[in-house]
């Protein structure tokens, strides 16, 4: 797919100011003419005392136009400025609504599949690297484009000799910068590349510094760190030292305007083609036209980060999106089936089909309302990939998947999402109170169906014993809470939702031996009537279910009840076998402890 250049891409979020950038763009024009004004003012007063014995009032009230316009020039260049800020922080924030509405319609599976440093670099870095030049461009570059052409004319209408002497120095720059720029979208690319890189070993060392220091692999992981730190400080330094005589080159003679316009003037004022006066407002005005020339230069590493940052939110732009149909449909019942499912991730993880791993080959099950369901089998045999292909997660790659005989894909998304409720052991708190992170699962609940909700999950009680109750703060995902709690929070917000059909992916991993038994029967209880998913590696948890699903490699290998499969499944017995070894085990090695 062929992207749009990063101007279209950045002003494509401009709707909204619009008219500010109009009026920004038409302020620092106003402000370019206005700075004019004061060399006008300078080359009066010059002729003034040079054509005898000047009034005093005429150079007042030259000097009192010049400051005047110096003053109106300021004035126009902030408010230039202040709405090129204003208008640079719109398109920022229009840009962070649309990625995240993007990943919104994302397959979840893609998102969780990118890496959060990924993720973060695209959604904060990136972003806030076009600011800065956009902020400052609109004003700036235009001021720093038209001066010097203002300028430029102004010479013309003096003398055309005085205008071309003042570009004396231009062609030697533009040879310098031909020299420079015919590698740099290459060197450009390996040091943007460099720095995601150095990125990811940071953001890696950060998250995993837990396992790191737990594993005694400080050394060796530290230096992974430092190399990559390294490895980029040694190419940045190699790309400076690669162009530091070009560039030291143009900062030299780009500002060296004299060496045109000072021995034209003087040879055009000794041959009495110009007056003192204006030889002097030439010499004045080559000079002026030094500082835009030089920050018109830094807009072109300016141009290629910005040009860098909006690929990167382009192709986030253009991701992978889940099919919506928007439009609601009627589901008469909650049973779920899954008709000749298959479904296979690609070398990323993320898309279901038939062109990488295969996960589930042509599965044929059904999920019965209000039933208790569970799912078993060894690591890796699809147990996970069926709840979240349910979830929609991911679309399957094959067949289909249907809720009271609605294709999935026909709902819309929200409509499935108020109809499943997912709970992993994976729980993700927010960074605001315990009751707020309940109510999450139902926004327009009381608070006392929020205390309701967390009696049943077994997480009244330490919710009450923390310092705020039911105030505290949850910390930033949740990191003031233990896994169990947090767990058991997720279980309360789920309960709170009250969705028809709920899933639990190992979703009481986390919880201690104490109160599994009672939240099993809180769930039990609460899900009576609704069609129940559990995944479970602890049998013991689903021996009651009313069908138990075996798989293996992908397949359907068996269903029954927990007492059917031990008597007709060789792989289930074997499984409860080593569950029921493992408990009894950790239970003697429990009493031998006593």
């Amino acid at each position: 797919m062929k992207h749009k250049s990063w101007i279209s891409t950045v002003f494509s979020f401009a709707s909204q100011c619009r008219g500010k950038i109009i009026l920004s763009v038409l302020c620092a024009i106003i402000s370019v003419a206005a700075g004019l004004i004061p060399y006008w003012s300078v080359y009066q007063i010059i002729t003034l005392f040079i054509g005898g014995s000047p009034v005093m009032a005429e150079v007042w009230k030259w000097c009192w136009l010049g400051l005047r316009a110096y003053a109106i020039r300021f004035l126009l260049y902030g408010i230039s400025t202040s709405l090129s800020h204003i208008s640079a922080y719109t398109i920022l924030e229009n840009i962070r609504l649309a990625l995240a509405r993007r990943l919104m319609k994302a397959p979840l599976g893609t998102v969780m599949g990118e890496s959060v440093g990924k993720l973060k670099n695209v959604l904060v870095d990136r972003v806030e690297t076009i600011e800065l030049p956009l902020a400052h461009m609109i004003p700036e570059c235009i001021a720093n484009l038209l001066l010097p052409v203002a300028v430029f004319l102004y010479l013309v209408w003096i003398d055309w000799r005085m205008a071309l002497a003042m570009l004396a120095t231009i062609p030697f720059v533009l040879i310098a910068f031909a020299v420079m720029m015919k590698d740099f979208n290459k060197l450009y690319a390996a040091y943007m590349e460099s720095s995601n890189y150095v990125n990811s070993v940071i953001v890696e060392y950060v998250e995993g510094i837990e396992v790191i220091k737990a594993f005694n692999q400080s050394s060796s992981s530290y230096e992974k760190f430092a190399k990559a730190v390294q490895s980029f400080k040694d190419y940045t330094l190699k790309w400076y030292q690669s162009s530091w005589k070009v560039m030291n080159f143009v900062s030299a003679v780009l500002p060296s305007t004299f060496l045109g316009t000072l021995p034209i003037g003087m040879y055009l004022y000794r041959s009495g083609s110009l007056t003192p006066q204006d030889l002097t407002m030439c010499l004045i005005l080559s000079l002026g036209i030094v500082g835009p020339l030089m920050n018109f230069t830094t807009y072109v590493n300016e141009t290629k980060a910005i040009a860098y940052a909006v690929h990167d939110v382009d192709e986030l732009l253009h991701g992978e999106e889940l099919p919506d149909t928007g439009k609601p449909v009627e589901v008469c019942s909650k049973d779920i089936q899954l008709q000749d499912v298959s479904f296979s991730y690609t070398l990323k993880g993320t898309v279901g089909k038939e062109n990488g791993k295969q996960v589930l080959s042509h599965i044929n099950l059904t999920i019965p309302e209000g039933k208790f369901t569970a799912l078993v089998g060894p690591s890796g045999g699809g147990k996970s990939t069926i709840a979240r292909l349910i979830a929609r997660f991911w679309d399957v790659g094959g067949g289909k998947i249907t809720i009271g005989g609605v294709d999935i894909r026909n709902m819309p998304l929200s409509q499935l999402a108020d109809i499943v409720s997912f709970v992993t052991q994976d729980n993700f708190l927010f960074n605001c109170s315990i009751k707020e992170n309940i109510r999450l699962g139902n926004p327009d609940a009381a608070d006392e169906e929020v205390y309701a909700a967390a009696k049943a999950a077994c997480c009244d009680e330490f919710i009450r014993k923390l310092d705020h109750g039911y105030d505290t703060m949850a910390g930033d995902a949740g990191n003031r809470l233990s896994g169990g709690e947090k767990q058991r929070i997720s279980i309360a917000r789920m309960i709170l939702k009250n969705a028809p059909v709920v899933i639990l992916d190992e979703a009481t991993a986390f919880t201690d031996q104490e109160n599994e038994e009672k939240i099993q029967q809180s769930i039990a209880a609460l899900t009576k009537g609704k069609t129940l998913l559990v995944i479970a590696h602890r049998l013991s948890t689903i021996k009651n279910a009313n069908q138990i699903v075996v798989l293996k490699d992908g397949q359907v290998e068996n269903v029954g009840t927990h007492q059917q499969l031990l008597e007709e499944d060789s792989l289930y017995r074997d499984m409860w076998e080593a569950h029921t070894g493992a408990q009894n085990w950790s239970a003697g090695s429990g009493k031998g402890g006593d």
